[in-house]
């Protein structure tokens, strides 16, 4: 499995409170930034144990999830559902799009 998969848990575990936050003001928001979050790491582990075209397949959607969740964060904080995001989330998942992105290239 990719290293980074412990990275997005521990990201998970940050995003938590935000969560939670961003869902007292949109309900809708808060639960999809939620399931996008969730499904980097599970795609990540899908995709550790699958071979060839469907690991590319599968890190590839942990990818689109990866920045579906940055955006969330972005579009939470631009509506002032939370006032900043902590810069050690931003650098976990930052970390992991930059790892999924030179091994799905």
């Amino acid at each position: 499995m990719l290293r980074i998969h412990d990275t997005m848990i521990h990201a998970l575990t940050m995003l938590r409170p935000v969560i939670d936050q961003v869902e007292r003001s949109d309900r809708d928001l808060g639960n999809q930034l939620r399931r996008c979050a969730a499904s980097v790491a599970l795609n990540l582990a899908e995709g550790s144990g699958s071979r060839g075209g469907n690991r590319t397949v599968r890190y590839r959607s942990a990818l689109g999830s990866a920045r579906e969740t940055m955006a969330c964060l972005d579009v939470a904080v631009a509506l002032g559902y939370v006032e900043s995001v902590d810069v050690q989330i931003r650098e976990s998942l930052e970390s992991v799009r930059r790892v999924l992105t030179s091994v799905v290239a």
